[in-house]
């Protein structure tokens, strides 16, 4: 049995593939139903049991030695039967399509870009969170409307209360507890509402938050770092103002506008006629906060701030509805294809 595989595969090996009849011919001889290699296999039931184990190594071998000829014959011959008569040679070749990048990335790169000039790192976290790092380390009363089911979406109420996050202060906390300061840091990522999904909202968007937690840190730290923002985002010539606000994890907090771009902050019907637009809400951290995650807030202070990478885009790029960035429309995503 033996010698008759080793016969068998030098047949194999000198066996002339000129073309496609030879091939098939080929392919009936040594792999049809009823070529050699199946009826060595078929005659395998009657080898000594001793030598059964051996035997059929080789016959497998023998006949991965028949496939592997056969593909590289047929390989070859389709190549070479390619009719080159039936190819166009004075079309011109196709344009190359150029992908695009969703315009949303393209601002969260930037944003991310900006702050990571000043020294600000990259922070993310889990979009499923619980209650302690969503809501009660950021100063969330109990009681507060955020947690009532028309804001949040929860997943599991109760003493293991999870929840798709609500903003990506939570990666905040998650800094602080584990982290020591001086601690500077922006977090980018998905967020989610129960919101009525229209032109100005969505049941979810993107954020960015940024933390800064060190000794001596003040307010015109926060003011200084939010324009230096604004200015390397919209121009030289954008201005930014502050308006008081309230946010549970910040005191003082405030909302911060920055100049419209779009009339040169002279009004139009997107600033409804101001000539400023709001970007974001900042403030200083609450000792509270501090204090939850473990941090003396009598030797550090510290300020934060966010702001929806959608109304960034919407400002930089003119766009009028929110829903355009999950629609998947290609005519609103080819505005954005890079050039080569």
């Amino acid at each position: 049995m033996k010698n008759k595989i080793d016969l068998i595969t030098n047949e194999i090996q000198n066996f002339k593939i000129e073309d496609a009849v030879s091939l098939e011919k080929f392919r009936i001889h040594f792999l049809g139903s009823k070529g050699i290699v199946k009826e060595l296999f078929n005659d395998l039931k009657s080898v000594p049991n001793e030598e059964k184990r051996e035997v059929g190594q080789l016959l497998n071998s023998l006949r991965a030695v028949a496939e592997e000829k056969h593909i590289q014959a047929k390989t070859t011959i389709d190549t070479l039967n390619c009719d080159l008569n039936q190819i166009d040679l004075s079309r011109t070749a196709d344009d190359l399509q150029i992908g695009s990048r969703h315009p949303l990335m393209l601002v969260r790169s930037e944003i991310i870009e900006i702050f990571s000039r000043i020294g600000y790192t990259v922070s993310e976290g889990p979009e499923i969170e619980d209650d302690w790092h969503n809501f009660s380390a950021l100063n969330f009363a109990p009681e507060h409307p955020a947690r009532d089911m028309q804001d949040t979406f929860f997943i599991e109420k109760g003493e293991n209360e999870m929840a798709l996050r609500t903003h990506t202060s939570s990666v905040q906390v998650r800094v602080m507890e584990n982290s020591t300061p001086p601690i500077r840091t922006i977090s980018p990522g998905r967020v989610y509402r129960n919101e009525a999904i229209s032109a100005r909202a969505h049941c979810f968007f993107h954020q960015v938050e940024g933390l800064y937690i060190d000794k001596n840190v003040s307010f015109a730290d926060l003011k200084q770092t939010l324009l230096y923002f604004a200015k390397e985002l919209f121009g030289e010539k954008a201005q930014i103002r502050m308006r008081p606000s309230y946010f549970p994890f910040t005191e003082p907090s405030a909302e911060v506008d920055v100049s419209c771009s779009i009339c040169n902050s002279k009004g139009c019907n997107v600033c409804k006629y101001t000539g400023w637009l709001e970007i974001l809400g900042c403030g200083m951290v609450d000792p509270a906060v501090l204090e939850a995650s473990g941090i003396d807030s009598k030797v550090y202070s510290g300020f934060a701030f966010g702001m929806g990478i959608e109304r960034i885009t919407q400002l930089k790029y003119k766009v009028n509805d929110l829903r355009l960035y999950s629609e998947n429309d290609v005519r609103f995503l080819k505005q954005f294809t890079s050039g080569i």
